[in-house]
C-alpha cells in the first residue's frame, strides 16, 4: 500500500529542495526524521513536516505502523514563479524570478500487509487523548508560576546588567545613543 502527501507552492527553488530530498530518499521514516531533524537547510523544516503529515496519514487512514514505512518516493517539481523587476542601470529594469516547489511523499511498506490491531488503535488514541489534556493543563499552572514569580524592576533604581564597556552605568544606553549631542 501506498500512502500520498503533497506540499504545493513553497517559497523555495526547487533546485535547493531537491538537495534535502535526495539525502531522504529510500529511508525508513524513522531515519529521515532524524535526518531532517539535524540539517540547517531552510527546506527541511518543511519536509519534515510533510513527512510528518504523510505517517500521519498512514497511521490513522489505514492503520499502518510507523517503525513499517519508508520513503519510497519522493519528488520536487517546479511551481509557478512570481515575476518581478528590480531597478537596473541607466533606468533599465531586471527581472527576477522568484520561485516555488511542488512536493510529493510516497510511503511505501517494508513487510506488505503489516497493520495495527484494534487494541494498539485504542491505545495510542487513548495516549493521544491523554497527551492533549496535560498539554491545556500546563499553560495554566504556567502563568499561574509566571505571576507569581516574575516581577519586573522599574525605575531609575535598577541596576545594569550587562556586560562589557557600560557594565556599572546606570541608563548607559541613553547615554551613548542620543541624537543630540549635549
Amino acid at each position: 500500500m501506498q500512502v500520498v502527501a503533497q506540499l504545493k507552492h513553497l517559497h523555495i527553488a526547487p533546485r535547493k529542495v531537491r538537495l534535502i530530498a535526495g539525502l531522504i530518499r529510500g529511508l525508513t521514516v524513522e531515519r529521515a526524521e532524524v535526518q531532517l531533524f539535524h540539517l540547517t537547510k531552510r527546506s527541511a523544516d518543511p519536509i519534515s513536516k510533510l513527512l510528518h503529515s504523510a505517517v500521519s496519514n498512514a497511521e490513522n487512514n489505514f492503520n499502518l505502523p510507523k517503525s513499517n514505512l519508508f520513503i519510497k518516493e519522493i519528488t520536487v517539481d517546479e511551481g509557478i514563479k512570481q515575476k518581478r523587476f528590480m531597478p537596473g542601470s541607466m533606468g533599465s529594469a531586471k527581472p527576477i524570478h522568484k520561485k516555488t516547489s511542488h512536493i510529493r511523499i510516497i510511503l511505501g511498506e517494508r513487510v506488505a500487509g503489516l497493520k495495527l490491531s484494534a487494541e494498539e488503535i485504542k491505545q495510542r488514541r487513548a495516549a493521544a487523548e491523554a497527551a492533549q489534556k496535560q498539554m491545556a493543563k500546563q499553560p495554566a499552572e504556567a502563568a499561574d508560576e509566571d505571576k507569581a514569580e516574575s516581577k519586573p524592576e522599574h525605575g531609575p533604581e535598577r541596576e545594569v546588567k550587562s556586560k562589557g564597556i557600560a557594565s556599572g552605568i546606570k541608563n548607559a544606553g541613553r547615554r551613548f545613543f542620543r541624537r543630540k549631542t549635549v
